[in-house]
């Protein structure tokens, strides 16, 4: 008996109580997105903050931020997804990390038109978004989600 209540004390006090780990990791991942909701709302700010520069530079000048702007605006918002699906899977979905490393390397694919490039960075570019596209494919197809 009193063995009993000594093991309840001390698995109490673990780190890897299962309530208590659920609940920090729950706060900690509540923070973060609203951290990341906060980038966006600055994100979105700043996107309509450049259009009135559009009337006094021209568009062309303005396009190349607003469009970069946005493509970080979607990268963030797919953070979101990832931290939500990990609250409600208690897991990180491997294709959700590939989108956001495929929106990241195409928005600077984009970003590339803007400045000068060699065709080695556009080459390494692609290639690398090719092989992103294709691990989505493959962790797709072979996912443990994935019904016959």
């Amino acid at each position: 008996m009193i063995n009993q209540m000594i093991s309840k004390r001390k698995s109490a006090f673990l780190l890897t109580d299962t309530d208590w780990h659920t609940r920090t990791i729950q706060w900690i991942v509540g923070i973060l997105m609203l951290a990341l909701y906060l980038w966006i709302g600055a994100g979105i700010l700043s996107v309509m903050s450049n259009l009135p520069q559009i009337l006094k530079n021209g568009w062309a000048t303005v396009a190349e931020h607003i469009i970069i702007d946005i493509v970080l605006i979607l990268a963030v918002l797919e953070l979101i997804r990832i931290l939500q699906s990990y609250l409600a899977v208690g897991r990180v979905k491997v294709t959700f990390i590939l989108d956001v490393a495929l929106v990241v390397l195409i928005g600077e694919l984009i970003g590339l038109w803007y400045k000068e490039y060699t065709l080695i960075e556009v080459g390494l570019h692609i290639t690398v978004i090719t092989v992103l596209t294709l691990l989505r494919i493959v962790s797709i197809r072979f996912s443990p989600d994935a019904t016959d």
